[in-house]
């Protein structure tokens, strides 16, 4: 119960951020996160919902975010990635 409620720190950020893209990187090739995105967002836009300027603009920005992602994580091989984030993870707990 203490834990729950102190008030996280910017060191609790790097930890977290670390098991997320653990975590994701058991779900899928993130890399193709992008286009995956893309495609079910220009199916959307074609339909009665797509036609809406807030819609598009939260569409655009997941987009932009999963592209960043991928890119920041483009030099490394998914095998460099996962030892990364195991050893970090392993720090964290």
């Amino acid at each position: 119960m203490q834990k729950e409620n102190q008030k996280p720190t910017h060191r609790d950020v790097v930890p977290s951020v670390i098991n997320f893209l653990s975590d994701e990187l058991f779900e899928g090739d993130y890399k193709e996160q992008p286009l995956y995105l893309q495609e079910i967002f220009e199916l959307l836009m074609h339909t009665e919902f797509g036609d809406d300027i807030n819609l598009r603009q939260k569409i655009l920005s997941c987009l932009r975010t999963s592209r960043n992602l991928a890119e920041t994580l483009s030099p490394f091989s998914e095998k460099q990635i996962y030892k990364a984030c195991s050893s970090n993870r392993k720090l964290s707990q």
